[in-house]
């Protein structure tokens, strides 16, 4: 399994993109889309919703168990992907392409984020 270098991770699971224009992108990385299973459920924040670093703003849901979704961040919702609402299964096909689940203008530098290799250190132990 490979972390995409450029990615910064979270603890939950979560990886969250480089801003272009003050806004990122944030979904669950590969090491959580397999341990959830098969995802036939995500419930997202909605669009101008305020979410904060460390806080729940959302579910997913497999066949497996309900998962809580962290924001990796603290701002404001621009975009939720409705791709992956009407299709779960892209959490688990494409975590890192298509899989993402909603970008946020981040409100101040995000601090205790991973980079790419600190994160495979952490989820393989």
């Amino acid at each position: 399994m490979s972390n995409p270098q450029q990615l910064r991770y979270s603890k939950e699971h979560e990886w969250l993109s480089a801003a272009e224009d003050g806004v990122s992108t944030v979904g669950i990385t590969e090491h959580a889309a397999n341990a959830l299973g098969d995802v036939v459920f995500v419930q997202l924040p909605e669009v101008g919703d305020s979410v904060s670093a460390g806080e729940t703003c959302g579910e997913l849901e497999s066949t497996k168990s309900v998962s809580d979704l962290y924001s990796p961040v603290s701002g404001e919702v621009t975009e939720v992907n409705e791709d992956v609402v009407n299709d779960p299964s892209l959490v688990n096909s494409a975590p890192f392409e298509g899989g993402w689940l909603f970008k946020v203008r981040v409100a101040g530098e995000p601090g205790d984020l991973l980079s790419a290799d600190e994160y495979t250190a952490f989820s393989a132990g």
